[in-house]
């Protein structure tokens, strides 16, 4: 069974032109091109996830928030976090004496 299904579309000359300049400097197939620039297409105009009421009304907040100057700056922001905690490193297994008289 067949997983694609070929189109037939028609395109002015400039857009052809156009179209082939972009394919070629991308190094991709004329049907890459074409289903990449439909995925973009149906991201932005549709959405690829719909928020919930929660994070919309959360969207709000911060709007009126950022209106009302309640912001801070990325510097100071960072500044507040924690930072991890450093692990202590194993340290290195010394050469039993019996080892290091061989060694010399």
């Amino acid at each position: 069974m067949r997983t694609t299904q070929t189109m037939t579309i028609s395109l002015p000359p400039a857009l052809v032109r156009q179209f082939e300049r972009v394919r070629k400097a991308e190094s991709r197939t004329r049907s890459e091109l074409v289903r990449e620039a439909l995925r973009v297409y149906f991201e932005r105009r549709y959405g690829a996830v719909e928020p919930t009421r929660a994070e919309l009304a959360a969207l709000r907040r911060g709007r009126a928030a950022f209106r009302r100057g309640d912001v801070v700056s990325l510097s100071r922001f960072l500044d507040g976090l924690e930072r991890p905690a450093r692990r202590a490193r194993a340290k290195a297994v010394s050469k039993s004496p019996a080892k290091r008289s061989k060694a010399r």
